[in-house]
């Protein structure tokens, strides 16, 4: 599996194509801006290996508490963590339920404080709104996100399989069989008339002869 720096060249290195290749597709540099730099902070500081100790988790900073959570309920390299698509939009979800906590203690307290003249049904109205207007500059944010994340598992996933190749050959790229466990039975008892018709048995053919 490659390093943390590894992984960081590969999105620093990767960073001009993706820019190249977004703005060839939409012609728009809004789309493109907002890609690449999703990209970046995906590959960065919003990737897989935020389910361990890593340089992702560690580039958080005073916000790394919120993460442990996430640690403890996902193994390292689970399909929820490393899988393509579920990943992202669970740690979209995730960041996103925390950002909610924190916005709305901060806005219980600011209306408290402040009086402002609002209630809870215009905020969640508003920001389905806001969500319905910009549907499209979200879903290039995901797919900046998901690329970022993309370029970490598909390098863990090659590192892998290269060093398969380099050890075992071809074989190396086939899954590993499953030895089939020998079925073991218990020795069964004779009964003591069983015993002494073999012995007689034994007799008869020893006169035979």
């Amino acid at each position: 599996m490659p390093s943390g720096r590894t992984h960081d060249q590969i999105t620093l290195w990767s960073l001009p194509l993706v820019a190249a290749l977004t703005f060839g597709q939409t012609h728009s540099s809004n789309l493109t801006l907002l890609v690449s730099g999703s990209f970046l902070f995906g590959g960065l500081m919003f990737g897989p290996d935020l389910d361990i100790y890593s340089c992702q988790y560690q580039r958080w900073g005073w916000f790394k508490p919120i993460w442990l959570p996430y640690q403890k309920s996902l193994r390292h390299r689970s399909f929820l963590s490393h899988g393509p698509l579920i990943g992202t939009a669970l740690r979209i979800l995730y960041l996103a339920i925390w950002i909610a906590v924190f916005g709305v203690l901060g806005l219980a307290v600011a209306q408290k404080i402040g009086n402002l003249g609002w209630n809870w049904q215009d905020l969640v109205f508003s920001y389905g709104r806001l969500i319905g207007e910009h549907h499209i500059e979200i879903l290039a944010v995901y797919i900046g996100l998901e690329l970022g994340a993309m370029s970490h598992y598909l390098s863990d996933w090659g590192g892998s399989a290269y060093k398969r190749f380099k050890k075992k050959g071809l074989s190396g790229w086939r899954p590993p069989k499953t030895i089939k466990r020998a079925k073991i039975t218990a020795p069964t008892r004779r009964s003591s008339k069983s015993i002494a018709e073999g012995r007689m048995k034994k007799e008869e053919g020893r006169r035979k002869k």
